[in-house]
């Protein structure tokens, strides 16, 4: 006889909102995601909006911001920080045409301080809009069919897919997918196009659903937190397929998509001197035909939905979820939902998770270029006009431009008789420097950090260029010059640049003070461990130049970086995410 286990409902949302957390209660009054916010917009005595209407604008796929670097002088002289916004467009699977890139560069040239990003989510973002700017840039973007919609907040997050739909029939289903997945799991409330737009309400937006919202899947207090979907085509694995909420892992036989191995419970944002939090390793629970993929996200998601932790944020992510019920419950009630049993998961091998950078060829014959963008950051500095140079591409590109998710960028379905003159822009504009660049710089990724992120406690962005050629140096002293090692840097503990399955990664504790973690997975399969706690740049080097000279001597043929500090006892292997901190 089966027992019916007794599941904790003390925090999620079958709990009147008092008892849950004030976040619960701001978005349930929040008349679905308006707030106060048009009233912000219009407030002229501030660059800020009301911290509330903060909060909602995340859900518009926007954060305020200040410039980090200033505030202290300003503060000194009884101003209020400098305000601004970022917005991140929604893009799922990183895909856009030379109008949509030549639309992001003519907005961020201005309204966005001269620059666009590139995320590590197969986005972009734009970072120094002003408050008055918010309406016409996201205005712009309309133009050109792209939103900002749901690229923040407690919803769903941008849906990643492996690059390239367009190398075979098999990547262009699965981008197919992925695509149909941003516009199912997208929130249906009206604010947005009223806010931004400065459309009408419709009255007609209020459906018949129990809790009379405008939500038929989110309700009025939507997700617990961020949830994010991406699909992977192995052998690569460039989305980090275990760092996602719910990931699809393609199986392809014969060229033919069959359908997906499912992986839940991924994530890897952490809070120092919180041990309740940890990066966790997405689980891979069994295996659903292509055509029941939107099911099983309806269903996984639902699951987190009604039983995610709404008292306490730090600990309301799926992955925590996971493991206070139990993996096999869950997976139970992701089956009870579905109304049928996962089949068994299916034998798949990653042996990548880096981008193809320069030329290849796809099934049809059309060529692709991948170019390496350097933490994503796309701008004009001295000597390298990196962003007039991709403009000029867009500007006599026929096909489209793939953003990838290590923040690189790839000119898409390429003509054979095009290539010429594509080539000579690359070479003009010096964008062919993947060719000179150490294969440790080109499998590096930084988040944004200072001096716009809020939660930054050191550099990254800025400081990685300048961190890589001195451990470059380490490594051609050692004979390691050629040796592929995945470098991460972020600078809080929240892992934005997926720092904690690097082979190597830091993470901000104090200006100029980092985490120093060794042994994470070069396919992303494994979790790092932490070697070094809160140290600067001298003890950084000194600790890494001993390791690789203990590498370069004792290595096995074929070995992995990450896999000899595991090996050579630099660090204990994580076999799972709640061991991270122990």
């Amino acid at each position: 006889m089966d027992v019916k286990v007794q599941v904790d409902r003390s925090r999620d949302r079958s709990q009147p909102l008092d008892k849950l957390g004030p976040d619960e209660t701001l978005k349930a009054n929040s008349d679905q995601l308006r707030g106060t916010i048009a009233k912000s917009l219009a407030d002229p005595i501030t660059l800020s909006v009301d911290p509330s209407d903060n909060k909602l604008m995340k859900f518009h796929g926007i954060y305020q911001q200040d410039d980090r670097d200033i505030r202290d002088e300003r503060r000194r002289q009884k101003l209020e920080p400098a305000f601004s916004f970022m917005a991140r467009v929604r893009l799922p699977g990183g895909v856009c045409s030379p109008s949509q890139w030549l639309k992001l560069d003519e907005l961020g040239r201005a309204y966005g301080g001269n620059t666009v990003r590139l995320t590590t989510r197969q986005t972009f973002q734009l970072h120094h809009v002003l408050k008055h700017n918010l309406r016409p840039a996201l205005q712009g973007l309309r133009e050109v069919l792209l939103d900002t919609k749901a690229a923040c907040g407690d919803d769903t997050r941008g849906v990643m897919a492996t690059v390239n739909p367009l190398v075979s029939k098999a990547h262009a289903d699965v981008y197919a997918l992925a695509k149909q997945a941003s516009e199912h799991a997208l929130h249906r409330t009206g604010a947005y196009r009223e806010i931004w737009y400065e459309e009408e309400r419709d009255p007609s937006t209020v459906k018949s659903v129990p809790d009379g919202s405008e939500e038929p899947f989110y309700g009025r207090t939507y997700m617990p937190r961020k949830f994010k979907i991406g699909f992977a085509i192995p052998p690569s694995n460039d989305i980090d397929v275990y760092s996602q909420d719910l990931g699809f892992i393609a199986i392809v036989e014969r060229g033919k998509l069959k359908g997906f191995n499912v992986a839940i419970g991924g994530g890897l944002g952490r809070t120092d001197q919180a041990p309740k939090t940890y990066p966790r390793l997405a689980s891979v629970i069994g295996h659903v035909d292509a055509g029941k993929v939107i099911p099983a996200i309806d269903a996984v998601m639902s699951v987190q939905r009604d039983y995610g932790d709404r008292t306490d944020r730090l600990h309301a992510r799926f992955k925590y979820t996971i493991d206070d019920k139990g993996l096999d419950w869950i997976k139970g009630e992701i089956e009870n939902r579905l109304g049928f049993d996962l089949a068994p998961a299916k034998p798949y091998t990653f042996t990548s998770n880096g981008d193809p950078l320069g030329w290849i060829t796809g099934e049809d014959g059309r060529l692709h270029c991948t170019l390496f963008i350097q933490n994503g950051r796309v701008i004009n500095r001295p000597g390298y006009p990196l962003m007039d140079g991709l403009r000029e591409v867009a500007r006599i590109h026929k096909g489209h431009f793939l953003l990838t998710p290590n923040q690189n960028l790839t000119i898409a379905d390429i003509a054979p008789e095009d290539r010429p003159a594509i080539e000579a822009v690359m070479k003009e504009y010096k964008l062919d420097e993947f060719e000179t660049r150490s294969k440790l710089r080109l499998n590096s990724m930084a988040c944004v950090a200072l001096p716009t992120c809020a939660l930054a406690m050191a550099e990254s962005e800025r400081y990685l260029p300048d961190l890589v050629t001195k451990i470059e140096t380490l490594l051609d002293a050692h004979g390691l010059k050629d040796e592929p090692i995945t470098i991460r840097m972020t600078g809080c503990p929240n892992g934005c640049a997926r720092p904690y399955i690097a082979e190597i990664a830091l993470t901000g504790r104090a200006p100029g003070k980092y985490n120093l973690y060794l042994g994470g997975g070069f396919h992303g399969e494994r979790l790092n461990k932490m070697y070094l706690e809160n140290v600067g740049e001298p003890a950084i080097l000194e600790a890494l130049d001993k390791v690789f000279g203990h590498f370069a001597r004792e290595r096995k043929n074929g070995e992995h970086f990450g896999d000899f500090a595991i090996r050579a006892g630099y660090v204990a292997e994580v076999k799972e995410g709640r061991y991270f901190n122990d």
